[in-house]
């Protein structure tokens, strides 16, 4: 566990996992809950399996890394499992949807669909925190100094 854990108390690194959460469980929650204007797990389940041909373990497993990976983000805990979670589903979908689109983001109502700029940008913070850590005020780090 040691090497999951293992961050420093670096604040930056919190801040890009603490943003990155907060995105992510607003996300999450339209998707998990049906908070913030969002469908539900039934309604999201529903598209992602018949509009986007995703089969159902994999719909309801980027559902879950996306809320639940959210909070692990939010409060530091095994935020490198929580970000690789994310970063998955962000590939995917780049891949399934948003690469025919296009780089950029549909500013202006003339593309069909987003590109897959914002994207690029999850990965980037999800790979800092794979590769680094939560950082400061985390689980994580506080688990990973005790082991010390």
């Amino acid at each position: 566990m040691k090497p999951i854990l293992h961050t420093t108390n670096d604040i930056a690194l919190a801040i890009a996992r603490l943003v990155l959460g907060i995105v992510f469980f607003i996300h999450g929650g339209q998707l998990a809950m049906g908070w913030f204007g969002g469908y539900g797990f039934s309604a999201t389940m529903h598209f992602f399996t018949t509009q986007l041909g995703i089969p159902a373990i994999f719909a309801a497993l980027s559902i879950l890394a996306q809320f639940l990976g959210a909070i692990g983000l939010i409060v530091g805990f095994l935020s490198r499992i929580a970000a690789f979670g994310i970063s998955i589903v962000m590939l995917v979908a780049i891949v399934k949807i948003h690469l025919a689109v296009g780089f950029f983001m549909n500013w202006y109502g003339t593309q069909k669909g987003e590109g897959f700029e914002y994207h690029l940008l999850v990965l980037a913070l999800c790979l800092l925190i794979i590769v680094k850590g939560a950082g400061a005020f985390s689980i994580d780090w506080l688990l990973s100094k005790k082991s010390i």
